[in-house]
């Protein structure tokens, strides 16, 4: 069983930064696939960052050039840098995690980030 854990969420004005940390545990040989989703209440779950084993990174173009996602594969964790913070970033952020490509996905109960105008 594999037990993600994010941390980091909290209250910021618009233009502030936040650092999201997700710590992955358990039976873990490796992960393929760390990535933050997010979700406003009401909508879909939307992708934001994800970053693979191999350090090939993805991220939404809604926060490209204002996140960054970077991981500590020795101890299975992942980061969301979070700069130029918008209203329209508020969300609750959901830690994801692949064992391997094609595996089950692990998630966090995830961490609300709020932004004021």
């Amino acid at each position: 069983q594999v037990h993600v854990v994010e941390s980091g969420g909290g209250s910021v004005q618009a233009g502030g930064s936040l650092r999201l940390s997700c710590a992955a545990s358990g039976s873990i040989p490796s992960i393929a696939l760390m990535g933050w989703y997010r979700q406003v209440p009401g909508n879909q779950r939307e992708l934001v960052a994800t970053a693979t084993s191999r350090g090939s990174l993805n991220y939404a173009d809604s926060v490209k050039g204002r996140f960054t996602i970077s991981r500590d594969n020795a101890k299975n964790t992942v980061y969301l840098q979070m700069n130029s913070l918008k209203p329209e970033d508020t969300a609750i952020y959901y830690c994801n995690v692949r064992l391997t490509w094609g595996g089950d996905d692990y998630w966090g109960k995830g961490t609300l980030v709020t932004v004021s105008s």
